[in-house]
């Protein structure tokens, strides 16, 4: 074995190194992407009396970020806390001021309080509080507003980052339009095919394994613009390869890992949940599938319509809409998980996930059931597929396979 080489528990230490589906990432030579949303947070960092609101959906790497940037930031003291649902404002600020080394004995239940004590620091300070959106004391929200406009009206040095899941800016922080101007406001997207892409290039000098072009389009695809996917379908696809003593991961290696890691997964029993009957012929689990293979708007909401072609042609004949109208109903129900979200008036309903990492699991589960391939979640993606019947050789389902 020459220098250049390593060895297989090496390969395979290194895919552990790459990739990281349960944990954020923190170490910045492995994060990808998201080159304007750290700009973006760095110069409100700079800019003293601004703070941040950093949202989006779950599962786009919000906490990665915050944890990247704050890596960076050595002049500054840093203290990043997660939100919890029974936190107060005086609880969420007692973990602030431990991170801080503050010791405070004082009273720290106004916003006042908390400047009174920040204002004394010896030197700037980034303070990240996690999973806001999980904070649910109205009142408490209201004084962390509070405490942001009293710290900008004072100019004390000290940055708040505030992250959490929202579609909006409203959503995160609720009636509190007095802060806006004192806060950048940052929406974190889905990755894009060429952040998604960095991620599994990250595994390729750490393994010494190369990635087949194809076997790369397929994580990316199923990822649906979420990192936490290409972590998981990446570490279990390099493993297949290096466990086989290979050097380049191939699409059969991506097809092994969607099993494994459908399999065990966090949302596997919410999925069984969703589609569990005790009827054979019942279609809870081709509705699901179609769902999460109709056409979105950028909010990720879906109509009836949009499921219908779908579910034809997993089904492989035309469905109508009063065919799949009441397993969409059902979904929504805490029997069934209240595994999709619908909004809108009669007739014109809308309907989403209500969990975005729900989406891509429906799919990769679906692969594993053999209730679809992989190929054919390709195929209609693309909008290559046709009904049963059509006149082309080329359609998705052939009514006589």
């Amino acid at each position: 074995m020459t220098e250049d080489e390593l060895s297989k528990e090496e390969r395979l230490a290194g895919v552990g190194r790459a990739f990281r589906p349960a944990s954020p990432i923190d170490d910045e030579e492995l994060f990808a992407g998201r080159v304007a949303q750290r700009g973006d947070v760095v110069a409100a960092i700079s800019e003293t009396g601004l703070h941040v609101a950093l949202y989006g959906e779950r599962g786009v790497g919000k906490t990665s970020l915050v944890k990247v940037i704050s890596g960076r930031l050595d002049p500054y003291r840093k203290a990043l806390v997660n939100c919890q649902t029974d936190d107060t404002f005086g609880s969420i600020w007692m973990n602030v001021f431990r991170y801080l080394k503050i010791d405070s004995s004082g009273s720290l239940q106004t916003p006042e309080d908390i400047r009174f004590e920040l204002q004394a620091l010896d030197g700037p300070a980034v303070i990240v509080i996690d999973e806001l959106d999980r904070f649910e004391d109205d009142d408490a929200l209201t004084l962390m507003a509070d405490t942001i406009k009293n710290l900008s009206d004072h100019a004390v040095p000290v940055t708040l980052i505030l992250v959490g899941v929202a579609h909006s800016i409203g959503e995160l922080i609720g009636e509190h339009e007095s802060i806006i101007r004192n806060l950048q406001q940052i929406e974190m997207p889905r990755m894009s095919y060429e952040e998604l892409g960095s991620i599994l290039d990250n595994g390729v000098p750490l393994t010494k394994t190369a990635i087949e072009q194809d076997a790369k389009d397929r994580v990316i695809s199923l990822s649906e613009g979420l990192p936490h996917y290409t972590h998981l379908l990446g570490r279990g696809a390099f493993r297949n390869a290096i466990q086989e003593d290979r050097s380049v991961v191939t699409l059969d290696d991506v097809e092994k890992s969607i099993t494994d890691a459908a399999t065990g997964h966090a949302l596997e029993a919410l999925y069984h949940t969703a589609v569990r009957s005790s009827q054979i012929t019942n279609l809870f689990k081709q509705v699901l599938l179609a769902c999460a293979l109709a056409p979105t708007n950028h909010l990720g909401y879906f109509t009836s319509s949009d499921v219908r072609t779908p579910l034809s042609l997993i089904l492989r004949r035309e469905v109508t809409l009063p065919d799949f109208t009441r397993h969409l109903s059902e979904f929504q129900g805490d029997e069934r998980g209240g595994i999709l979200v619908r909004v809108g008036a009669s007739n014109s309903y809308s309907y989403r996930f209500s969990d975005p990492m729900l989406k891509p699991y429906v799919l990769m589960q679906s692969i594993r059931e053999g209730i679809v391939t992989s190929e054919q979640v390709d195929s209609l993606r693309k909008g290559e597929a046709e009904m049963p019947g059509a006149a082309s050789d080329g359609r998705l389902f052939d009514p006589d396979a």
